[in-house]
């Protein structure tokens, strides 16, 4: 792994216009000109269209024999307030090439416009219409990153409370998991962090929480009950103020007997996967996600953790 790789990774994103914590009809703009201005591989399409009445974005690529049986759902980071499936499509196609499945990015509603709970009531109401359409429960995965990372633990806590059945599996890369801002990373972090900021990271859950109390556990996953959760992968980088939130997440996963997997990758960025072009461990951390992803579709057809469909439907 190229100490250069990082130290210009980081530098880039010191020196970039992005500012989580600024205006955010102004911000929602920097992304997505930066989103959208690396140009997408030949390979990928993109189709619009909705589920659950959520706007989505379906994403597929020709590399390899893609599982047409297979769905990643995929949830964009952002605070909860910048971000779009669109603005995703590059992060989820790399993710859906390497997993060997199409990909559908949710545009769920952003904060200050339509705060909590509006953005787990949209990824429910997507995971709820995919398994409606006929796709099983054993064929879905969960991505998401940031925000959105954090988002996919509390979507799988509302599907399991709904007594909809689990997917196959989750990951989650460097989730935003409690909204407090309260982890020792926020501090201990902060100077090797090019991408975040604690004061960033308060203004957008104020956005998003109003008045609700950021322990929350439907906000904030970190203080939920995880039982029963799907498998779950946690990918972070150890220069990052979000590291404690998912060290956090991992740990109560544990305990609640969640197979559980948490990577903390050295000295690399927030979603550092999203750079996999740039960093040789972005590239390796995406291959790892994948690889999870398909063990757990393959296990989801093979063994007993299929009677779990069963199982909820019997009541």
């Amino acid at each position: 792994m190229s100490r250069q790789q990082r130290q210009a990774l980081d530098d880039m994103l010191r020196e970039g216009p992005l500012d989580l914590g600024g205006d955010v009809v102004e911000q929602r703009a920097v992304f997505h000109e930066m989103m959208t201005s690396i140009p997408l591989p030949a390979d990928v399409s993109t189709t619009a269209g909705e589920l659950g009445g959520v706007p989505v974005v379906t994403v597929e690529t020709s590399a390899g024999e893609p599982d047409s049986s297979s769905v990643v759902l995929y949830l964009h980071g952002g605070g909860y307030a910048i971000g779009s499936a669109v603005d995703a499509v590059g992060l989820a196609a790399d993710v859906s090439r390497r997993a060997g499945a199409r990909a559908v990015c949710v545009d769920y509603r952003l904060a200050p416009e339509h705060p909590f709970p509006a953005a787990v009531d949209d990824a429910l109401a997507a995971y709820r219409a995919l398994l409606d359409t006929g796709v099983p429960s054993a064929r879905i995965a969960l991505v998401g990153e940031s925000a959105g990372g954090g988002l996919v633990v509390a979507t799988l806590v509302a599907a399991r409370d709904a007594g909809l059945p689990q997917p196959a599996s989750a990951v989650v890369f460097s989730p935003w998991a409690d909204l407090g801002v309260s982890g020792d990373s926020m501090t201990g972090k902060a100077a090797v962090d090019p991408s975040l900021t604690p004061e960033g990271l308060r203004r957008r859950a104020r956005d998003y929480l109003g008045d609700t109390a950021p322990t929350t556990p439907s906000a904030s996953p970190v203080f939920a009950d995880l039982t029963g959760l799907a498998p779950l992968l946690v990918q972070v980088g150890s220069h990052e103020i979000l590291l404690d939130d998912a060290v956090r997440l991992a740990g109560p996963a544990a305990a609640a007997d969640v197979h559980v997997e948490l990577q903390v990758w050295p000295q690399v960025p927030h979603v550092f996967q999203a750079f996999a072009a740039l960093l040789d461990e972005g590239d390796t951390a995406l291959q790892a996600a994948a690889a999870f992803t398909r063990a757990h579709w393959k296990a989801a057809d093979t063994d007993t953790d299929m009677t779990y469909d069963t199982a909820v439907a019997a009541g």
